[in-house]
């Protein structure tokens, strides 16, 4: 997608700079999007191709898409902490994004780790849809989840099994949207995910 605009920032954050990137579709904005990326002491950055995906799927459809390094990443300063200073982060770039941009509709979307973050951010921020991509369940708490959530996961994810998401969510009657052939990263099914992700999200 050729015709959005991109803007990197280093925002003061709970506890200090944040690097963030901040895509904005042309023309009026339909909402506001926030995607957390993978694991940060496993090489996740914010220009993780699955972030990066949901961000564009995010961002042609009207919203301005917030994606943030968590602390120690790129240029953001500050330790990992497990997920709760991330966590606290996100609220605080949240806080921020309203100043700039009208709060609703609002989308969390997470890949991996960051699917638990925003699971836990969702606790907080009341969101139209919760996005949630391979969830790290087993690896993390990831609790319950609104109803309107979206599961997505890959058949062959071998870092995150399916029987282990698909045991999560039952509880919940959680539906989740298997893709045939992925694993963790959605190696040669990134345009599959997000065209799904689109798809769900239109309305």
């Amino acid at each position: 997608m050729s015709d959005f605009s991109s803007e990197t920032r280093l925002i003061p954050g709970p506890a200090g700079l944040l690097e963030t990137v901040i895509d904005r579709p042309p023309g009026s904005a339909r909402g506001l999007a926030l995607v957390a990326h993978p694991h940060p002491l496993f090489g996740g950055t914010l220009n993780n191709k699955v972030t990066q995906t949901l961000a564009r799927a995010f961002t042609g459809l009207g919203y301005v898409t917030w994606r943030m390094n968590f602390r120690g990443v790129g240029n953001s300063t500050g330790n990992f902490t497990q997920g709760q200073g991330e966590t606290e982060d996100w609220l605080a770039l949240h806080a921020l994004a309203l100043q700039e941009t009208a709060g609703e509709p609002l989308l969390l979307a997470g890949f991996s780790f960051g699917a638990f973050v925003m699971s836990e951010v969702a606790r907080t921020l009341p969101c139209q849809r919760l996005v949630l991509v391979a969830p790290a369940v087993g690896h993390f708490p990831v609790g319950t989840v609104p109803p309107q959530t979206l599961v997505v996961h890959g058949e062959r994810d071998t870092t995150v099994p399916l029987a282990e998401v698909l045991h999560w969510a039952e509880p919940q009657d959680l539906p989740v949207l298997v893709i045939p052939g992925a694993d963790h990263f959605f190696h040669q099914r990134l345009i599959l995910l997000r065209n799904w992700v689109s798809l769900i999200c239109r309305s």
